[in-house]
Order: structure tokens, then sequence, then C-alpha cells
């Protein structure tokens, strides 16, 4: 099953499979086990985070699933906590100890947190962290397009991803064709807009006649754009389901009947307001 997921290129050269698994909100003692289910059934890209609490388990399944560590691609992200230079470095540090995997795959931003501080300092750490040659390749999450514009003005290294919110009821289009423009690769987290877009007669519509859920249509949607996605899920049905998208194809008519469905409705903070640090 790991081999039917495409590859995406991100822009230092390194690919990422363009589905994988999300583990937020999994609690730290079922995520190990969730994981393991994951990769048994497939799954090589693992999505993580400072903030979720549960990097230990991620690193646990990882480690003991037998497979060459080469063969997964795994992401956490700095804690909002940690956005001074000094504090980032630390938490990377911290980070590669939790997981215990030898190295990371991709290391985000994972606000911008643009009422706090100053994330142009931030993303100088991560430049740092990624010349140490302990990380794949670094990025941001839920970076607006004028966040973007001082990262590419006032640093060095472009965003090899930005991770934000994206779903059918949430297209994103500015900021996705902002990280076409650049050749940043775009992450979407709450894909299926944690359930609300499933009832949608559209998606419905175009499930039934393809013969499948209206979640595989969806996710369907977002590879189609060139999405990378990872939903969340600690059930091995809807963890198997979610990896079946490549034997089916959506119509350019179906395409954008599920764009139609926008309602620029977040799930989710906005960017430009979230400021609240983690306790």
């Amino acid at each position: 099953m790991a081999s039917d997921i495409p590859d995406i290129s991100l822009n230092n050269g390194i690919s990422i499979p363009q589905v994988g698994l999300g583990v937020f909100q999994i609690p730290p003692d079922q995520t190990r086990a969730a994981t393991a289910l994951a990769i048994e059934l497939g799954y090589r890209h693992i999505d993580t985070a400072q903030l979720y609490g549960n990097e230990a388990g991620v690193g646990e399944a990882v480690r003991e699933s037998g497979i060459d560590r080469s063969e997964f691609f795994v992401t956490s992200k700095l804690n909002n906590g940690a956005h001074a230079y000094a504090d980032a470095l630390a938490a990377f540090d911290q980070t590669l100890a939790t997981l215990d995997i030898g190295y990371l795959d991709l290391f985000l931003i994972h606000w911008p947190l643009p009422t706090i501080g100053d994330f142009v300092e931030t993303w100088r750490a991560m430049e740092e962290i990624y010349r140490g040659g302990k990380v794949r390749a670094i990025g941001v999450s839920n970076f607006q397009t004028h966040h973007l514009d001082r990262i590419l003005t006032e640093c060095t290294i472009v965003p090899a991803v930005n991770q934000i919110e994206v779903n059918p009821h949430l297209t994103n289009e500015k900021v996705r064709s902002y990280d076409v423009e650049h050749g940043i690769a775009t992450e979407a987290w709450s894909p299926i807009a944690r359930g609300r877009v499933l009832d949608e007669p559209a998606i419905v519509a175009i499930a039934q006649r393809v013969g499948r859920s209206p979640a595989q249509v969806t996710l369907r949607w977002h590879v189609q754009r060139g999405d990378i996605i990872f939903p969340k899920s600690v059930h091995a049905v809807r963890l198997r389901e979610n990896l079946e998208l490549f034997d089916f194809e959506l119509t350019d008519d179906d395409l954008a009947a599920i764009s139609a469905l926008n309602r620029d409705q977040r799930t989710g903070p906005d960017p430009d307001a979230f400021a609240r640090l983690p306790s």
C-alpha cells in the first residue's frame, strides 16, 4: 500500500508521501498503538508536533516497526512558547531526543504568533537548525501570505512547506496560489473540516456515483489539487480507507463542484489573531 502513495518533491529536492497519518488529539498513551497500526497498513508519513505531547509514541512505533528509518517521513512542529532564537534551538534538540529516531524529516514553525513576537527571528533559528543537518527540510504552518513575504524578504531559505487549514469550506486559494508561485508545498490540515463537509449534497452525490465514501471523495479532491494530507484516525477501517485514494479519479466538474462549497469558514483559529501560548 505504501508504494501506491505518490511522493511530492519539495523545493530542496527531498520527497514527501502525499498522504500520511496526523496524530493531532490522539492521547499520548494511545499514540504508539495508533501509529503502529497505521504503519502496519502502509503509512510511512507521520505528522506530529511538540504541542500535541505525543512525539514519544510516534518515535516508539517507528523504532519498533522493524522497518528501516529511511522509509519514514516524520514531521514535528515548534511549540508556541519556544519562538525566541535560543529557545527554538533547544526545543528542536528536545524533539530529537523525545522521538529518538536519529533525525527529523521536516520541522515547522507551528503558528506565526504575529501579535506577540517576531517570527523572522524564529525562522532564522530554523535556518540554523537546518544547517546543522539533523533535519532534512524546514517549513512553516498557518502562515498567511504577508507572513511569508517577510520570510522571503528578510531571510535566506524559502520554506519547503506551508501547512495550512484547507478543506471544501475553506479552499484558502490565496495562500495556496502564493505557495505554488514561490515553490512552497501546501499541506492541508483539517482536510474534511472535522467532518462538517461530509453531508454536503454535492459531495454525497459524487460519492454515490463513484462508489466511494464522502471522506474519500473529499480527500481525493485534495490529492488532485496537489495538497499533501494527513487525516487523523485510530480505527483500522478508516485508516485503510484514507489510503484508498489512488484507484479512482474525480472529473473537472467534480473538482469544481467541491471547490464551489467554499465559505471561507475556518474550523481552527485565524493565524493573524491567534496568540494563545500553551500552559
